[in-house]
């Protein structure tokens, strides 16, 4: 049933109506392949929609459902929307996520703490788990990937506890996952795009204005734009054969030669682009 993991494929990207997951939705799109996203609120879900329709042939290649990620069973309801619409489901990226204003974890609400690992980490748990069944059944299985983030891979800063363990903790399952699909034919991977100008981002330093332009010149050296990150990781997507594989952006050699150009460079990944 549907396509084969040749020629057009369809994705689901969770949070995908704006920041990365629009992007990755977008780039999907512009190659050719059929998408489903998902949002919190119809409101967000129909202007995700709206932009990604906009300038397509086929307006039917683009689905919106909205869909509270931290509940298994709309979870599981957006998977068989995108199969009733599409065929099947080639490609599940968990990229929907949340984050918390920087700050000690005494001082963050028991309330945000945990919509923070509900999105996070229970979110990443339910769509793995509802891709890895569907897929399973499936002629070609298909690819799951979880989108890493600031904690993944140990990395620590102070006020980062709630996201960055959250980020720790999905790096775990990815890997658990790794191994329980093994020999099948679903196949699992780890997607690092690295610091991106998001409102997940500027969200991090909110009510710390001065905080945030004493860390804005990092960023604007290790950091890009969505429209510069999210054409790489595509194409990584659709090109992968390797099971467990890590595609990451912001490499450390890539890190170490930014700021060795950094004096001669001057960037702005906060200011939008012109058209």
């Amino acid at each position: 049933m549907g396509t084969a993991l040749t020629g057009r494929r369809v994705a689901v990207v969770t949070g995908g109506t704006r920041g990365i997951g629009l992007g990755l939705a977008r780039e999907l799109l512009e190659r050719g392949h059929q998408v489903a996203i998902c949002g919190r609120s119809a409101g967000s879900v129909d202007a995700g929609v709206q932009q990604l329709r906009a300038g397509l042939d086929d307006p039917g290649r683009v689905l919106g459902v909205v869909t509270d990620v931290s509940d298994r069973d709309a979870v599981q309801a957006l998977w068989q929307q995108a199969v009733a619409t599409f065929g099947r489901v080639d490609i599940w990226i968990n990229n929907a996520g949340m984050s918390a204003p920087r700050g000690p974890l005494a001082d963050q609400p028991s309330e945000l703490v945990d919509a923070v690992v509900q999105t996070n980490l229970v979110g990443a748990f339910n769509g793995s788990a509802i891709a890895q069944a569907g897929m399973a059944t499936q002629a070609g299985g298909g690819w799951i990937w979880n989108m890493e983030g600031f904690g993944s891979r140990g990395e620590h800063q102070p006020g980062m506890a709630t996201y960055g363990a959250s980020k720790r903790a999905v790096q775990y399952l990815t890997e658990a996952l790794v191994r329980d699909t093994k020999g099948t034919p679903v196949k699992v991977g780890f997607l690092s795009p690295g610091i991106v100008a998001t409102d997940l981002l500027i969200g991090d330093y909110a009510d710390k204005p001065e905080e945030f332009e004493k860390v804005k010149k990092i960023f604007n050296i290790l950091g890009d734009r969505v429209e510069t990150v999210t054409p790489w990781l595509v194409d990584q997507v659709l090109a992968a054969s390797k099971h467990g594989v890590r595609v990451a952006w912001l490499t450390k050699p890539k890190a170490m030669g930014r700021f060795m150009g950094a004096g001669f460079r001057k960037r702005d990944i906060f200011t939008p682009q012109e058209a």
